[in-house]
């Protein structure tokens, strides 16, 4: 329901519920309902009339409507809609009723509504000068890491210093490592003078990658109708920073002038921080015509892995990456964008397109396809070259430099660091030691005051999963805030459980685990862990004697897995984490320790389906079930009982040993299960065919006596129930 229309029927305002979500338009617009309301409405003329009461949410808009009816009041009515016939039929206690439509009604209504559209164009275009739209706007929603804008940068944490590589141009450095001996500084220097060629000090350092190596191409989808923007006005700064910048893409040869494109879009002007401008392309409307390029993007985790326990480590950044690729000469005319002096269109492939990301790694999956996974790892724009020694450091670098000359690809010498032992590679740190959290995101945990909002904690636990792999049990450490959020949409209820589980996380956090790297033909142990609400497992590593841990993970439980039995979730632990750790598992033997009859009830054949199906899964892997030992590492403080969660007082006390202070005559009590005194044993067995059913008994005394029996059912069962009902007469008998 509109705002005018809602006035109109004069309800009181304190009557609507504020509490609501905002709503997505189909052009993606986010529209913020005023509140929303309870409201009978009758349809239909009488007799033939129905009313209803459903919910309204009523919106701020200008519109030439006053109710638009949803799904669920048409369902709620019983309607059928003809919009051929501009009919509206629901029935009625007294008959079907009928609503028509207007024709010119109709027409007016639309109209009204393209008027009011274009006015709102207008106040958008007008709004863009006081709230510029973030440089990805339009592109692909911040998940993605291939754009630019979240890709981690690579960069190390250790002192550096800066190496001219001309002397006669003082201003071309780069910065090398301060840790490394004399000797190896020296022919480090001397190696990166002698390649000085692979950095771009500008843009006209970039003669850019062959087109017959890639080039980008758009593949736009022809069922698609070609979208040309409107033309936004900005004011006077803005005008001046796009002319700026638009000489300058041109000077550098990395747009031309187009004429009659099929495809047009708006630039933004975005300030960045002592940079002036920077100018975007708004391609909304040309990715959503450009299906998304599946080509698969490295495992963090693995790249982390892979490049720990190096004694040297070098990270690069290409020059402006994404620019060092052209377009497609096809394709280069969708990348039409308008500016106050004309239109232009790129050459090269900009920032901002969908598929970007993934055409650059299919570029350097292409390149350095030797070394990769042995002396490089390669994510996206950022390179690090690894090696396990000092000496082999240099020819490390070499084979990559040569590449980089072959294919005349340049590197930004302001974002590279070479010969370092530690630095920040895709949001971890890491080192010849291992891999640990970064301290920026710890160090944001640890400032966080107490939370006093829905927003505050949600901010909290993202914080918390963004370093689930360095946090023992991080599920049942983050239970008390989970249990604030349920339920609620704006106030919470910070008890005494909540504010002990933060102070416990943050006490943790200061003291967060170095994470080992695995290395080939090493066993990995898998320890588990079964609470009320989540699965918990740490993957160790053994090294000299002591256990390491290389990767933590847990799991909530959710609707049905919470009823599962204990053993089923400890099974489903072992499942959640062969899937978190895939190339752990398939890499590596695995022992699984544990004092549960893990693998009898995975490779039983008349298990439940659910469990022969996780038995089925973890059949791939070499997985080998064996005892607990005594624990040794902190690493496994929190796993020393497989079962946490709380249990039961047992409905039986158990006596295994003599009590002299009892005496003859007493006996114990009702709850009291002596295994001190003189056994019976009772063997059952039942079965069932066509023919009946019975069950036999063998019922064995202390003194080795067999009594056996046999019996016939005259009702029908089926193989494990005659199984139960004999079990059940073998108790009624020894009694």
């Amino acid at each position: 329901m509109f705002v005018e229309a809602f006035n109109e029927l004069q309800v009181p305002a304190h009557l609507l519920d504020r509490s609501i979500t905002p709503l997505v338009s189909f052009s993606g617009d986010v529209v913020q309902p005023i509140g929303s309301i309870h409201l009978p409405i009758s349809i239909g003329a009488a007799p033939q009339r129905t009313t209803i009461t459903t919910p309204f949410l009523i919106v701020d808009c200008p519109t030439a409507y006053n109710v638009i009816l949803g799904r669920p009041a048409l369902a709620q009515m019983k309607a059928f809609i003809s919009t051929h016939m501009l009919l509206l039929k629901f029935p009625t206690p007294h008959g079907p009723g009928t609503v028509r439509g207007d024709q010119l009604g109709a027409r007016s209504c639309c109209a009204s509504a393209v008027k009011s559209t274009n006015r709102q164009h207008r106040s958008e275009a007008l709004a863009v000068t006081q709230a510029p739209t973030p440089p990805q706007a339009g592109t692909e929603p911040p998940e993605d890491p291939r754009e630019e804008s979240i890709t981690p940068q690579a960069e190390p944490m250790e002192d550096l210093e800066l190496v001219t590589l001309h002397d006669d141009i003082p201003d071309r450095q780069v910065r090398i490592g301060t840790s490394i001996s004399p000797e190896l500084r020296s022919d480090l220097v001397a190696f990166l003078c002698l390649n000085s060629e692979v950095f771009a000090w500008s843009y006209n350092d970039m003669p850019g990658i062959s087109p017959d190596i890639i080039s980008h191409r758009l593949s736009v989808n022809p069922a698609v109708r070609p979208v040309r923007q409107k033309r936004r006005a900005y004011d006077p700064e803005h005008y001046e920073a796009m002319k700026t910048e638009a000489d300058r893409l041109s000077s550098i040869r990395f747009i031309r002038e187009v004429d009659y494109p099929t495809w047009l879009a708006n630039v933004v002007m975005v300030r960045q921080p002592r940079k002036g401008w920077r100018m975007c392309v708004d391609y909304t409307n040309l990715n959503r015509a450009c299906p998304k390029d599946s080509f698969p993007l490295p495992r963090i985790d693995q790249l982390v892995d892979a490049t720990a326990g190096h004694a040297l480590l070098s990270f690069m950044d290409a020059y402006s990456g994404y620019n060092q690729i052209f377009m497609h000469p096809e394709d280069q005319a969708h990348t039409s964008f308008i500016t106050d002096r004309g239109l232009y269109c790129y050459k090269v492939m900009p920032f901002g397109l969908k598929n970007a990301g993934a055409t650059y790694q299919r570029l350097v999956n292409h390149l350095f396809a030797p070394l990769i996974g042995n002396t490089m790892e390669v994510y996206v724009d950022d390179m690090l070259v690894k090696s396990r020694t000092a000496d082999q450091h240099i020819p490390n670098l070499s084979a990559m430099f040569t590449i980089l000359k072959q294919y005349k690809m340049r590197l930004n010498p302001t974002k590279c660091a070479f010969g370092v032992a530690s630095g920040k590679f895709l949001g971890f740190m890491i080192s010849q030691r291992g891999i640990e959290a970064n301290p920026e995101k710890i160090q944001a945990i640890l400032d966080m005051t107490i939370p006093k909002t829905v927003k505050d904690i949600q901010s909290l636990t993202g914080r918390v999963a963004a370093l689930t792999r360095f946090i023992s049990k991080a599920t049942d450490r983050c239970a008390p805030f989970f249990k604030a959020l349920k339920g609620t949409k704006r106030n919470i209820t910070w008890t005494a459980e909540c504010e002990t589980a933060f102070s416990e996380l943050k006490e943790y956090m200061g003291r967060a685990p170095l994470l080992s790297t695995p290395e080939h033909g090493d066993i990995l142990v898998v320890y588990l862990s079964v609470s009320a609400s989540a699965v918990s497992s740490v993957l160790i590593r053994s090294k000299d004697n002591a256990e390491h841990p290389v990767h933590y993970v847990s799991k909530a439980l959710q609707d049905a897995e919470i009823r599962y039995p204990d053993i089923e979730k400890l099974a489903f632990a072992l499942v959640v984490s062969a899937r978190r750790l895939r190339p752990y598992f398939q890499a590596h033997t695995i022992h699984v320790l544990t004092n549960q009859p893990l693998r009898q009830v995975l490779q039983k054949p008349e298990t439940s389906g659910r469990l022969v199906k996780w038995a089925i899964e973890l059949g791939e892997f070499d997985i080998h079930y064996k005892p607990r030992p005594a624990m040794r590492g902190q690493a496994v403080a929190d796993f020393l009982s497989e079962f946490t969660e709380p249990q039961a007082s047992p409905a039986y006390q158990l006596i295994t040993e003599p009590n002299p202070s009892l005496s003859q005559d007493q006996t114990p009590t009702k709850n009291t299960l002596d295994l001190t005194q003189p056994l019976w044993t009772l063997f059952v067995d039942g079965s069932s065919n066509a023919q009946g059913c019975g069950a036999g008994l063998v019922l064995v005394s202390p003194d080795k006596v067999a009594l056996q029996y046999a019996l016939r059912f005259k009702f029908h069962a089926s193989n494990n129930e005659a199984e139960y009902e004999a079990l059940l007469a073998g108790l009624r008998l020894a009694k």
